[in-house]
């Protein structure tokens, strides 16, 4: 949800990749259907593992407890966001999961981009 929320929000300011250390092997349901209600679709996505590579290539690292299985490389900005996670909830409480990922990316995206806000609903 971070990095599309990211993506919709940055319309190509930003280049945003998303992974994880033990990805899931597809995205739950309840998230694809509470990112259709802003208009994101994430139909044709998929969970990707996390590639040292990628890390390197960053310049902002954002992690949700991923702990030793994340690498670290100095000069690297590393945020870790604490969530709940939406496996096996429904709907209704994934909503509040997305909004608060949402008001993190906001901040993160005025704080990349202070001269372009994040764009408001």
């Amino acid at each position: 949800m971070a990095a599309a929320l990211l993506h919709h929000h940055a319309r190509g300011r930003v280049t945003v990749r998303s992974a994880g250390s033990a990805p899931a092997d597809t995205i739950n349901p309840a998230v694809i259907e509470v990112m259709s209600e802003l208009g994101i679709d994430l139909s044709r996505e998929f969970p990707k593992k996390l590639t040292t590579d990628a890390v390197e290539a960053a310049d902002v690292v954002i992690t949700m407890g991923c702990g030793d299985a994340c690498p670290v490389f100095p000069g690297k900005r590393y945020l870790d966001w604490q969530l709940t996670d939406p496996a096996g909830k429904p709907v209704d409480e994934v909503r509040p999961i997305r909004e608060d990922i949402d008001n993190r990316v906001r901040t993160l995206l005025t704080e990349l981009l202070p001269e372009h806000p994040g764009d408001q609903r």
